[in-house]
């Protein structure tokens, strides 16, 4: 397992659900640390800065922490707990999953289950079970034996799956892909720019609870101050069985992708533009993607002040927003090499033109 596999696997291994970050924040502070003058927000969101000759333009790379999951909300005098979710869950992909608590004793397995099949009647078992139908079980038997293994309200939970490499090579699957590949490329970018210069001044950040309203973003691009932002995130893979091409026509391994438009944010078209350009110059494949039913960090990014010119990258990946998503290292390998380029392009006469 080489260096970029390595990080991969501890980004996504790490637990850090929206609001809970502080697992994979000490994770990436002792990766950023060594990179730059390293901040934090009020809310938790990390800042690095990396020093340079230049302090004009200030390029913005954001990829936010936190993954998908949930929160204990209510526990049962049986000992079943209720819980909530912490980002976009598809009900469907819940059942029979094994979870973690993160409790005060430390982590804590679960299941989540439901009514068995065997005992619904026939028409009840056709339907789709709804997630406030579902409850975690830890195999207690009373509330007491939960408070006994440190379970409480208000606890996150957090998706049991590891980092592993599939039969293919090259193509791995985890948990939180979204967003610890953006985190990644993040802490790649900053450190090969680090090595290579920049014409600019590079602020990496890596943000909080993006799964809840893009709320990391909000405080730390007025900490930062950008010229120009830089979102780096998964996009949704639309190659799997079911997806019509006008649908999706995102594939895994044809390279990153840069998008077009998000519910939140329309990018500034000559930063879009230069993103096709320095993809074409350095011969690294393009997708155009068009998400019409999720945002990024991207959509408080560009509204900041008077307005930043801002984009999105994204590295296609399938099955986000569950326990194993997979993606395929070329496309990361790719995205990293394409955000490197245009960092290196945006130099003060560069950024100027983009708002012109």
């Amino acid at each position: 397992m080489d260096s970029t596999a390595q990080l991969l696997k501890q980004l996504t291994e790490a637990s850090g659900v929206s609001g809970h970050e502080s697992e994979v924040r000490q994770l990436v502070r002792e990766h950023l640390q060594p990179l730059g003058e390293l901040s934090q927000d009020k809310i938790g969101s990390l800042i690095c800065t990396l020093a340079g000759e230049f302090e004009q333009p200030r390029i913005m790379l954001a990829g936010h922490m936190d993954e998908v999951g949930f929160m204990i909300r209510h526990i049962s005098e049986e000992g079943f707990l209720r819980f909530l979710p912490l980002g976009g869950w598809f009900d469907q992909v819940l059942l029979g999953q094994r979870v973690t608590i993160q409790s005060t004793a430390g982590p804590v397995t679960g299941v989540i289950g439901a009514k068995p099949p065997h005992l619904l009647p026939d028409e009840e078992r056709k339907k789709v079970v709804e997630r406030t139908d579902m409850y975690i079980d830890i195999g207690a038997t009373s509330i007491q034996e939960v408070e006994a293994a440190g379970v409480r309200m208000g606890d996150p939970v957090v998706p049991q799956a590891g980092f592993q490499e599939l039969a293919v090579p090259g193509t791995y699957a985890s948990k939180a892909f979204d967003d610890r590949a953006g985190t990644a490329l993040v802490i790649q970018a900053l450190t090969e720019l680090k090595r290579e210069g920049s014409p600019n001044r590079v602020i990496g950040v890596v943000t909080v609870m993006e799964e809840v309203g893009l709320r990391g973003a909000t405080t730390s691009v007025e900490a930062v101050d950008p010229d120009v932002a830089i979102v780096l995130e998964v996009d949704i893979a639309g190659d799997v069985p079911g997806i019509k091409p006008e649908q999706s026509a995102i594939k895994m391994g044809r390279g990153p992708s840069v998008l077009i438009y998000d519910r939140r944010m329309i990018p500034n078209l000559k930063l879009r533009d230069l993103v096709m350009e320095v993809a074409q110059q350095h011969s690294i494949p393009l997708q155009m993607s068009a998400m019409e039913g999720g945002a990024t960090d991207g959509g408080v990014i560009h509204l900041h002040k008077t307005g930043v010119p801002t984009v999105v990258l994204a590295v296609p990946t399938r099955h986000i927003h569950s326990h194993s998503a997979i993606l395929r290292r070329q496309d990361y390998d790719q995205a990293l090499r394409l955000l490197v380029a245009l960092v290196r392009r945006l130099d003060s006469s560069t950024v100027a033109s983009l708002t012109l």
